[in-house]
């Protein structure tokens, strides 16, 4: 299950930019890194997802890590505010992580950020 196009994170200058600008939240197998565009906010908030070979050797892995890590986003998509650029780093521990926990830890780092919606 892939993001809708609109919020994909594609371009390496955008990944380069929430690295450098951005702010840092960190859970246990999970980084958010994040870029809140508030002087020209986009109608959409773009998500990427950064993983290394550090994380695994095996690509079937790594996939299956990224899959999880989309499903739990598209659930959280609704609550997430509209104009950030985020990315969110998997840490070598995501390995032995299943789908909710990516889900609480996302969901946890989001609000942390104050990514979410109706977040106090």
């Amino acid at each position: 299950m892939a993001l809708p196009k609109a919020h994909r994170l594609r371009q390496r200058r955008d990944f380069d930019r929430v690295y450098q600008q951005g702010i840092r939240r960190n859970g246990l197998s999970l980084a958010l890194r994040g870029l809140s565009l508030s002087s020209n906010p986009p109608q959409f908030t773009q998500i990427g997802i950064s993983i290394s070979q550090k994380v695994s050797k095996r690509a079937v892995v790594r996939n299956r890590i990224k899959r999880r890590i989309r499903a739990a986003i598209q659930q959280l998509l609704p609550e997430i505010q509209a104009g950030w650029l985020l990315v969110i780093v998997v840490r070598p521990t995501a390995v032995e992580c299943e789908y909710h926990q990516f889900l609480r830890e996302l969901k946890q780092l989001l609000a942390d950020a104050e990514v979410l919606d109706g977040h106090s």
